[in-house]
This record gives structure tokens, C-alpha cells and sequence, in this order.
């Protein structure tokens, strides 16, 4: 059953160009509810234990460099059916596959610097959201 919420980060490559404003504009365009949202950098260690899913893969260590390489902006968002309709907004993970309009199509530089992370499941869309945010910054 699809749940309400979503978990999503805007990258360091686009808080590095300032893009957060015009995402966020996308985000609430699409129709999300912002109901927890902060502007912080990941220690190496964290990225480390946000992406441990991801720790026998290749690029695990370069994921890891990136993600702590400069501040982020991570959110819950909520709208009906959230995953699904979010994945659909930010758009393929290659911006050159991604449809015109689209979040990464817009924004992204690459698939290593691709803008924005979205849930890929309403599961990891709640593991990542307490990630980031307490009961109590939730709203």
C-alpha cells in the first residue's frame, strides 16, 4: 500500500549552485507538502551510514566523498501516492534519459551529480526521513 510521504536531498552540486530555490518552487508546484525540512552537511561518516546500502558496490567510496563534499538540503515531503509521484517529478536518474521538465532534466549535470535523491520505496522513504528527522521536526 503506497504511503503519504517521501524522503528527498537536494545534492551538493545543485546547493553549490544554488538551485535549492527553484527546486524547492518545482517541489511545491508539484503539489508536495514540505512537513520536515533542513539545510545541513553530511560527515563522512554519515554519508557513510545514509548510503551503507550501497557499501559493496563501486561506487560506494566516490558516493560517500560527494555526498559529504558540501551542505544539503534533505526534506519529507507528503502527497498522496508520494514515492511514485515524486519519482516521476524529479525525473530519470541520467538527466539525458530524464523527461523535459523533470527535476534532473533542469537541474542535474550528470548521473553522479544529479541534482536531487528520491525514495526509491515507501520503505526507504520512511528509514531515510527518521534518517534526517525526529518525530518531533515533523509536521
Amino acid at each position: 500500500m503506497a504511503t503519504n510521504r517521501t524522503f528527498t536531498m537536494i545534492k551538493p552540486d545543485a546547493t553549490a549552485k544554488n538551485y535549492i530555490g527553484g527546486i524547492l518552487k518545482m517541489i511545491n508546484d508539484g503539489g508536495f507538502r514540505i512537513v520536515a525540512m533542513k539545510y545541513t552537511q553530511l560527515s563522512k561518516e554519515a554519508a557513510g551510514k545514509f548510503y551503507e546500502v550501497h557499501s559493496a558496490r563501486p561506487f560506494y567510496g566516490e558516493l560517500v566523498e560527494y555526498m559529504s563534499s558540501g551542505p544539503i538540503v534533505a526534506a519529507i515531503l507528503e502527497k498522496e501516492n508520494a514515492v511514485a509521484e515524486f519519482r516521476t517529478l524529479i525525473g530519470a536518474t541520467n538527466p539525458k534519459d530524464a523527461a523535459e521538465g523533470t527535476i534532473r532534466k533542469i537541474y542535474a549535470e550528470s548521473i553522479a551529480a544529479n541534482a536531487v535523491h528520491g525514495s526509491d520505496s515507501d520503505e526507504n522513504a520512511q528509514i531515510e526521513g527518521s534518517f534526517f528527522f525526529s518525530k518531533l521536526e515533523q509536521f
